[in-house]
């Protein structure tokens, strides 16, 4: 039988590989590791001590797991177990499911269900005693709760999911501590990171930066407590975008972004790479260095364009391609009053219409300010309104802080397109429509 040699360092990263990690879709997995090993499936089945007819169902996908097998497999065949999302994952973008795979997915989140309630009324793994109902279903429970409320996000006001997601943190942080002297407390730790990665996002949409640098902190924290380098850099790159975009701070942001690099290090993914890159430009030219903003979104093309960066890693969702470096660049070229590079580098980024319809409403004011620049004050006014209308019906402060702030840089002539934009800033913070 062939000898279990080192798997092919990139191997978890390889698109196939990732996306079934993500969804925690095990026939898949270990099919990949006995074709990295050039294992037949009796090999396959001899390494890991169980009958060639079992072996060949789950590889097929026709035998559901729990929670302790897929452990129990992991841990034989050197499977990261913490890349293994039992609460399934979102799909990177340009990918398509097959309904085997999401067929293979429910029957394996429902055993895992299953198999942690079970665990909870009596043992954990290698018959550890469960302590105050943590076990191996609770990190990725919290994680899954954490992945529900991102998703309402795109269509839901922030007031809505804070008292939730604060609410959340909270017990996230109640099972981490209770999670102290168990096996499980390193995947807690990445779950708590996440769910105030998200508080702390909905705290600055709502203008309480106070509550989102709270929460920004507590999740870099937690991530450095998992021992999850790019966990780690996520948030400290999350809460550097944050300080440049939402807190005005460029400075303390461009530190932040350094701090990130260094943690990331040179041999890294390059999508995480260009994405810091990207945000370290925007820092620059917030500033109004220019050079090093150009600089930076170079190193970020660089790295999009590499045959590396074929599949994001967790937890990047989607690919950080050219159309998000373009988009930068129109950031960059707007903070840097460079009207027209802004307004062609947005057309280089136009994709479909996102879902998040607070986030389009954002890159609506900063198109609204390059075509303002530019001379097009009609257009300009015409987005900012948009953009405006959006913020309103969802309650964001973040949207109408930017719309506002686009206001009060406009220098150009009045306008009836100006003249109603007021009247609508002047609804807003009377409460009162104009008659």
């Amino acid at each position: 039988m062939p000898q279990a040699d080192g798997l092919p360092q990139d191997l978890w990263t390889r698109p196939l590989m990732a996306d079934a990690l993500a969804t925690c879709d095990m026939s898949t997995v270990i099919e990949g590791v006995r074709t990295a090993r050039g294992w037949s499936q009796g090999d396959l089945a001899r390494e890991l001590t169980y009958s060639q007819s079992w072996v060949s169902r789950v590889v097929n996908g026709q035998q559901s797991l729990t929670v302790s097998q897929v452990q129990d497999l992991a841990r034989r065949l050197d499977i990261p177990l913490h890349l293994i999302r039992f609460g399934g994952g979102v799909a990177p973008e340009g990918t398509e499911r097959t309904g085997a795979t999401l067929t293979r997915r429910r029957d394996v989140v429902g055993t895992v269900a299953t198999g942690g309630l079970l665990a909870s009324a009596t043992h954990g793994p290698a018959g550890w005693e469960v302590h105050h109902g943590i076990d191996e279903s609770t990190g990725s429970s919290l994680r899954a709760i954490t992945g529900g409320q991102r998703r309402m996000d795109a269509t839901s006001p922030a007031r809505h999911l804070l008292p939730g997601a604060v609410a959340h943190v909270h017990l996230a942080e109640q099972m981490l501590a209770n999670a102290r002297v168990t096996p499980f407390h390193t995947e807690l730790s990445a779950a708590a990171s996440e769910a105030s990665g998200f508080a702390a996002w909905l705290n600055a949409d709502l203008g309480d930066m106070g509550s989102a640098r709270m929460h920004y902190r507590t999740a870099v924290i937690r991530a450095r407590q998992a021992g999850m380098r790019l966990l780690d850099v996520y948030m400290l790159g999350s809460l550097a975008a944050f300080e440049i975009e939402t807190a005005e701070d460029p400075e303390l942001g461009l530190g932040l972004v350094q701090e990130a690099e260094h943690v990331l290090g040179r041999d890294s993914h390059p999508t995480a790479r260009a994405w810091l890159a990207c945000i370290g430009a925007l820092a620059h030219a917030y500033i109004g260095d220019g050079t090093a903003a150009a600089g930076a979104l170079r190193r970020a093309e660089r790295d999009v364009n590499g045959p590396d960066n074929a599949h994001p890693p967790w937890p990047w969702v989607f690919v950080f391609d050219e159309a998000k470096v373009a988009g930068y660049r129109a950031l960059v070229g707007v903070r840097l009053r460079s009207p027209h590079a802004a307004r062609a580098a947005f057309a280089e980024a136009v994709a479909p219409p996102s879902r998040n319809v607070k986030q389009s409403a954002l890159i609506k004011v900063e198109l609204a300010s390059a075509h303002a620049e530019a001379g097009d004050v009609d257009e300009a006014f015409r987005l900012a309104q948009e953009a405006l209308a959006t913020g309103a019906r969802f309650a964001s402060e973040r949207v109408v802080g930017r719309v506002r702030s686009f206001r009060r840089r406009y220098r150009g002539p009045d306008a009836d397109c100006v003249t109603e934009l007021d009247t609508r800033l002047a609804d807003l913070v009377s409460g009162i429509p104009s008659g």
